[in-house]
């Protein structure tokens, strides 16, 4: 588990599809001066298209995190149109305001699991929106929801089964969940990656 600037702890477990070198499912975590750039990008398919697809779109997001994620996708496409595409799902956490922004394209899921056990609703969903980032955007609406300590955010590509959040527990550390979540939920049949992170608190400790 790795902590940044004491705003997220965070795990990630990832397994490439048996046979193939590389895997077209990568993840973000990159701080910026107000906050912190969670997202996960999974390339089309798999193999060697799939994951250079997907590094494309990690060096734009690592590059410009600072900025809004409606702006980072537009920034992913441009550079995408030469490729597969991917699809991604990204989280922007504001250390300042508390707050969250939350965007996704395509079928990597996204879920906010409330530690405060009286919130209602006590689990969020990312809507996810059909299209390919560097192919066919569809209409971007990012939304922006308030975030506690103890809140955790967990990301998954297609290569985990649907339903990887039910029964589960956010007293472990985020490398466990996503341990766990890649072990019990692995398809096998494609390349997958979980991210799990913890909101911690203000950046600045206030």
């Amino acid at each position: 588990m790795e902590a940044i600037k004491g705003l997220i702890e965070w795990g990630v477990a990832t397994q490439i599809l048996p046979g193939q070198a590389e895997s077209g499912d990568r993840s973000v975590v990159k701080p910026f001066s107000k906050g912190v750039l969670v997202a996960v990008v999974d390339g089309l398919g798999h193999g060697a298209e799939a994951a250079a697809a997907a590094k494309i779109a990690v060096d734009q997001l690592e590059s410009y995190a600072h900025e809004a994620i409606i702006s980072l996708v537009n920034r992913c496409h441009i550079e995408l149109k030469r490729t597969r595409g991917v699809v991604m799902t990204l989280a922007s956490f504001n250390g300042q305001d508390n707050t969250m922004t939350w965007l996704s394209v395509g079928d990597v899921e996204g879920m906010l699991l409330r530690a405060d056990t009286q919130t209602n609703p006590q689990r969020e969903v990312v809507m996810q929106r059909a299209g390919v980032v560097g192919y066919q955007l569809p209409s971007l609406g990012a939304m922006v929801i308030p975030v506690k300590p103890g809140d955790t955010l967990i990301f998954a590509t297609d290569g985990i089964h649907n339903g990887f959040a039910e029964g589960l527990t956010v007293t472990a550390s985020p490398q466990q969940i996503a341990e766990h979540i890649l072990a019990k939920f692995n398809k096998g049949t494609d390349d997958a990656l979980v991210l799990v992170a913890r909101y911690v608190g203000d950046m600045h400790g206030r």
